[in-house]
């Protein structure tokens, strides 16, 4: 007989779809009490702790063993994507060289439910040599964690979402709710902007949302700007039209100012009223065109074309000289909607 054989059978616990949803539901429940106390321990030692991580000239280092490790982890991505520079040091292999990492002028935010684990309080005699200003975040204050940090947040006492009340459920939620809420606050603090949240962020739709500008995406070459003048024929400016590629043409005056534009809408238009080939532009034309300006974010250049039904929109300088177009087309192409 093998040792699998040997083993004793587990047998499953036969549920209905009422009790798996139940199950769910009172385990969501029993986490929101535990955010409810998380609420109640948010006092002076928070806003003394956003003070000493505003005040750090190096990094926030985030530890943390097991499940308060991998929380820990999510704590400084969010920290290093809003504007505090941060990152994760595994407490085990900090004993075995990674302490390094640590260094005078950073702050260490340390994440232990029970606030005696053994990694961690291997780590301490070293902190307090490099004199590391340390925040802990616990239960209570009674581990050695939070008895040595500089600042102990707690957690309180919260039953787990587990039905044995063992595996971290509701302690990490509340961890993972009392780091947001650090991150929050010191956005608050640093003032930060949805333009220094994209530096952080280049990649993916949000990164080509937030940073790509109209000026990345233009047309600004000299052939690529369909012109005609305002005395030119219809004739004149479907060649210009045809030619240029981008649904329109730039109407201009003898100074090479823009008066207008005539797209592919206004050319429908003009035929329903019957107009000829030599119908000049300066009665057919649109007038007052909507122009932005080229370090505008071409996410808001897509929503102003949108809210004007508009498919074009010009660049020009303060003389009204034409600088560049961009089109609906080309938004839509870089993927910024």
């Amino acid at each position: 007989m093998t040792l699998a054989q040997e083993l004793p059978k587990k047998t499953l616990n036969a549920m209905s779809a009422e009790q798996f949803i139940t199950a769910a539901i009172d385990a969501i429940h029993t986490e929101k009490l535990a955010l409810d106390l998380v609420v109640e321990q948010i006092d002076e030692r928070f806003a003394t702790a956003c003070d000493i991580i505003l005040a750090c000239q190096g990094r926030v280092v985030v530890t943390g063993m097991g499940k308060s490790g991998l929380v820990g982890r999510k704590i400084a991505a969010t920290f290093a994507s809003t504007g505090t520079p941060s990152f994760f040091m595994h407490p085990g292999e900090a004993g075995h060289g990674d302490l390094g990492m640590l260094v005078q002028g950073d702050v260490l935010l340390a994440i232990s439910n029970s606030g005696e684990s053994d990694e961690i309080k291997t780590l301490l005699p070293v902190i307090k040599r490099l004199q590391i200003p340390l925040i802990s975040i616990s239960r209570d204050k009674r581990g050695m964690l939070p008895k040595s940090a500089d600042i102990a947040l707690t957690l309180g006492h919260s039953q787990e979402a587990c039905p044995l009340n063992l595996a971290p459920t509701s302690s990490t939620t509340a961890t993972l709710a009392l780091g947001d809420a650090l991150a929050v606050a010191l956005v608050h603090a640093r003032n930060f902007t949805s333009e220094d949240f994209a530096l952080s962020h280049p990649a993916g739709a949000l990164g080509r949302k937030l940073l790509t500008r109209v000026e990345d995406l233009m047309h600004s070459s000299a052939e690529e700007l369909p012109k005609v003048l305002q005395t030119a024929p219809l004739h004149d400016a479907l060649f210009t039209m045809t030619h240029g590629r981008l649904g329109m043409t730039v109407v201009v005056d003898e100074n090479d100012k823009v008066v207008g534009v005539f797209t592919d809408g206004d050319l429908r238009r003009s035929l329903e009223r019957g107009v000829t080939l030599t119908t000049t532009m300066s009665s057919i034309m649109t007038t007052n065109p909507r122009a932005i300006h080229k370090t505008m974010r071409a996410s808001d250049a897509l929503s102003l074309m949108n809210e004007n039904a508009i498919s074009q929109l010009l660049i020009m300088d303060d003389s009204h000289h034409l600088e560049a177009i961009i089109t609906v087309h080309d938004l839509l192409k870089a993927g910024v909607a």
